[in-house]
């Protein structure tokens, strides 16, 4: 399977195989991420670490500003960007503030809204509009799309990964014109075209390899 075939099938994979019922889709969807993870310019560590940011963040928050607004909140290299809607100004810097104290965070991008939470409708077109921007990423051909995180949030979308400044532009450019985005906000974090081909291959060989070890009975 060609590179651009493997990397729709693997986008793909994200949006249709958790909705699949049985073991196939227990199997198939086991499957996607072992390769997205080696695939990805993190380490398997810093992955862990940002899922468990992500689980921390939501957990904290909802103990303390439960049913005062609806929050998302997404990590990459442990640096967390929350976004949607909140009451007041008080409860946003609430949410940055918890956030900021959870270990090992090193950054907090605090893009929520002051407003009504958004509707199921809202949120249904939202994540249209992040696989529109997914899918349009894969026929470009300018970076590859398993390294940008697309998160839209009230037609908004939020932009972050470890990219060239060359990758940044054509991933913005692609949201930019994609149908339905308002405004595109970028929070990539920058590296050199030298240590993106480092990361490419000294991670996919080392994720490959525990990634394996993990699955072995």
């Amino acid at each position: 399977m060609k590179k651009k075939q493997l990397i729709a099938a693997l986008l793909l994979g994200v949006i249709v195989l958790p909705a699949l019922q049985g073991c196939f889709g227990v199997v198939a969807t086991g499957v996607g991420t072992g390769v997205m993870t080696a695939l990805d310019r993190r380490t398997l560590g810093t992955q862990t670490e940002d899922e468990a940011i992500e689980w921390k963040a939501g957990s904290r928050v909802d103990d303390k500003l439960k049913d005062r607004g609806h929050f998302n909140f997404t990590s990459i290299n442990r640096k967390v960007l929350i976004s949607g809607e909140v009451v007041s100004a008080d409860v946003r810097t609430e949410a940055g503030n918890i956030v900021a104290k959870i270990p090992n965070v090193l950054g907090v991008f605090n893009e929520l809204i002051i407003g009504p939470s958004s509707s199921l409708t809202d949120r249904s077109n939202d994540s249209f509009t992040t696989s529109k921007v997914k899918s349009r990423s894969v026929d470009n051909g300018k970076f590859n799309p398993l390294n940008v995180k697309v998160v839209t949030e009230a037609g908004v979308v939020f932009l972050l990964g470890l990219v060239t400044q060359a990758e940044a532009d054509a991933a913005i450019q692609v949201a930019r014109t994609t149908s339905g985005v308002k405004k595109v906000v970028p929070l990539f974090e920058i590296i050199t075209p030298v240590r993106a081909r480092e990361l490419d291959l000294t991670q996919s060989d080392g994720n490959k390899s525990a990634t394996t070890q993990s699955g072995n009975p």
